[in-house]
Order: structure tokens, then sequence, then C-alpha cells
């Protein structure tokens, strides 16, 4: 039995020295991105790009250009799954940039929520450009008020 629980911790610490050392595992994502540079509560700059891979403890994405470490920065992700098939998601991810590296961003996620995002928009949009009937005739009662019915 001994040489069971040897043989696990030597592959534990060949998983730990050798390979990824981070606690949260990363998956390979790439989805549309809006990012937003925040400083005392101020949006100081903004843009878009992809994400790269995504951890529950963090995110990778290319800002398109470098980003200053230690700002917060506030992410919303176009999520590739929609809510009951009806309803598109945003992630919205809260963090703080920890490294920048070329065009790629890594953050430190404080704090992520989803979001139905342009459900109700796009609604609006099909309502607003589709055909809308004739506004019906409002047939007035003779008599009332010195109003005659339509001939």
């Amino acid at each position: 039995m001994r040489a069971a629980n040897d043989w696990d911790q030597t592959l534990q610490e060949f998983d730990t020295i050798g390979g990824d050392r981070r606690r949260d595992k990363r998956y390979g994502l790439e989805l549309e991105v809006r990012w937003k540079l925040i400083r005392r509560r101020r949006l100081l700059e903004s843009g878009e790009g992809r994400t790269v891979d995504v951890s529950s403890g963090g995110m990778l994405f290319d800002a398109g250009r470098p980003l200053p470490l230690g700002l917060n920065v506030e992410l919303s992700v176009t999520w590739p799954v929609m809510l009951h098939n009806v309803a598109p998601l945003q992630l919205l991810v809260y963090g703080k940039i920890v490294r920048s590296d070329g065009r790629r961003t890594a953050i430190r996620m404080v704090q992520h929520e989803f979001r139905t995002a342009g459900a109700m928009m796009e609604r609006r949009l099909v309502l607003a450009t589709s055909p809308r009937p004739a506004a019906p005739l409002v047939s007035r009662v003779s008599g009332a008020s010195g109003l005659t019915e339509p001939r």
C-alpha cells in the first residue's frame, strides 16, 4: 500500500514542478470580448478582442494591444450557449490585470456573473421593423356629442 502512496506523491510532484502551476484548470475558448479599463470608478479606455483561455480564477484574452498592469478591468464575454435556447448570455467578469504580454492580457477574476444579453433589444428591433397593420377605423355613434357615423 505504501508503494501506491509513494507513486501518487511522485506524480503530484512531477505535475506541479514540470507542468502548469496554476490552481485552476484552463479551458481554451475563443470568444468575443469587450473590455473596459477602470481606475477609481472611471472608465479610462475600452476595446474589443477575443478570449484565449478561461478558468474559474482568471482569463487570458487578446486585447489587441498591451494593457497596463494593476488596473481593474471589466470584461463582457459573448457566451456560446443560450439560456433555455432563447436568450443570449453574456459573462461579465471583473478583475485585475496581472500580466500583459504584447497583445495578450491575463487577469485574476474578482467577481463574475452571467446576464441575459440583447434578448429584449432584439425583440424591440423586430417589433420596430415589422410591418404594422393599418389603424382600425373607429365608428362613431350618432347622437353622441354631436358626432355622426361615417358614411
